[in-house]
């Protein structure tokens, strides 16, 4: 019969308290316990502490610990004789059972919520919203595919389907470019956690297509300038003033919309002048921006008393300037692609420019009718490009372009 006792083995203080599992002559083991306590209070025959000590709340809290340890090691015993090795390791880890590690998951779909968990304090609400939109065309494509996508499963094979995929139910080239190193970004943050990986992820390439883009000319902007207010209906008067400002100011619509009165100061330049400039922090970045304010924009803003337009939601801001530009006369046909909402594809050809005209369209138009004329640098801090690679590809300079700048020099 099994019998478990406590024992102190040492008379220093303080001494750790042992206990020891018997079971005939076949089973005797001991090991340390987690507790411990001054040799003068123990009570070796009682195998406790002194009873005399037991009206201290912490003597009754390590008495009442120690009756269920050995109580919980009787019951753990009975389960495991048999069926377990009973030994000292057996005991040791009974009593600090080991940490097992966390297993990550293998499913790619599965991870994405755990990536999402690892870095939902340091990324953007935005970034996140992306991480779930794939989550969900990954769950798409299982769907399609009829399988199960395990993050050792990214290979070139699985590059080549995606893509394949995902052109015939209507993505865009370059989403889908964005989409694939999305994923091969949660395949490394996996990889890192010591999730299987295929050896070929790292080879796996999203390269983005030269497209089309779209952007107003200087003369294209003196003509909505010059867009009579009787040709134009209070809130598209509105829009054309804010697509105005966007083309003078190269920001963000998110950050663009947003922009009032309070967010402009004035500051001497070098020469004593005072300037106007604007102060307000990047929706996307968190960043901190602080930028001049062209005189086109400060004849617009005395309109309206000093302030900005009134406030436009940036959907009803897309709706508007299409028909600004479409009273500005911006019809010359331009390749460019469309959402088809019959077919729910987008289709690739000639459209009147001002179809294809968006709400990004002020912050292209600023950066394209100003490169070469303001310093580079300048341009993409206006801009909030980090790379002068993603600021040239952002205007369409292609290496042809960028040489032909170069001659002038030659």
């Amino acid at each position: 019969m099994a019998s478990i006792n406590l024992l102190l083995q040492s008379k220093k203080n303080p001494a750790v308290i042992y206990i020891r599992l018997r079971d005939g002559r076949t089973l005797d083991v001991k090991a340390k316990t987690n507790y411990h306590i001054d040799p003068a209070n123990w009570d070796e025959i009682e195998q406790r502490p002194l009873k005399k000590l037991l009206k201290m709340v912490d003597f009754a809290n390590l008495d009442t610990d120690l009756a269920t340890l050995k109580n919980d090691l009787l019951k753990e015993y009975n389960n495991s004789k048999g069926v377990k090795v009973i030994n000292t390791m057996w005991l040791k880890d009974f009593i600090n059972p080991p940490q097992v590690e966390k297993k990550h998951p293998d499913k790619l779909v599965d991870y994405i919520d755990t990536y999402i968990e690892f870095k939902k304090s340091d990324v953007k609400k935005s970034t996140i919203t992306k991480c779930n939109v794939i989550k969900h065309l990954l769950q798409r494509y299982e769907k399609h595919t009829k399988s199960i996508l395990f993050i050792r499963d990214i290979d070139a094979k699985f590059k080549m389907d995606f893509e394949k995929y995902c052109i015939s139910v209507g993505y865009a080239p370059n989403t889908t470019a964005k989409n694939i190193r999305f994923i091969k970004t949660f395949c490394k943050h996996a990889k890192a956690n010591g999730v299987e990986t295929h050896h070929q992820l790292d080879s796996i390439k999203a390269k983005y297509h030269k497209v089309e883009n779209i952007y107003l000319t200087l003369e294209e902007i003196e003509r909505i300038e010059k867009i009579e207010s009787k040709d134009l209906t209070e809130g598209l008067e509105n829009a054309r003033d804010w697509l105005l400002i966007s083309c003078y100011c190269g920001q963000r619509v998110s950050d663009l919309l947003r922009f009032e009165k309070s967010m402009i100061r004035y500051e001497k330049n070098k020469t004593g002048v005072l300037k106007p400039l604007i102060e307000f922090t990047q929706v996307k970045t968190g960043k901190i921006m602080t930028i001049p304010l062209h005189k086109k924009i400060m004849e617009i803003l005395k309109k309206y008393n000093g302030d900005f337009p009134k406030k436009i939601s940036d959907q009803k801001y897309n709706e508007h300037i299409k028909k600004v530009c479409k009273a500005a006369k911006i019809e010359e046909l331009t390749p460019g692609v469309k959402f088809d909402h019959k077919t729910k594809k987008k289709v690739a050809k000639d459209y009147e420019k001002c179809e294809l005209v968006s709400s990004h369209i002020g912050r292209r138009s600023f950066a394209t009718n100003n490169y070469g004329i303001i310093p580079t640098s300048f341009l993409m801090y206006i801009t909030g490009h980090t790379t002068e690679a993603m600021f040239l590809t952002y205007i369409g300079k292609s290496n042809k372009d960028i040489a032909m700048e170069l001659t002038s020099y030659f």
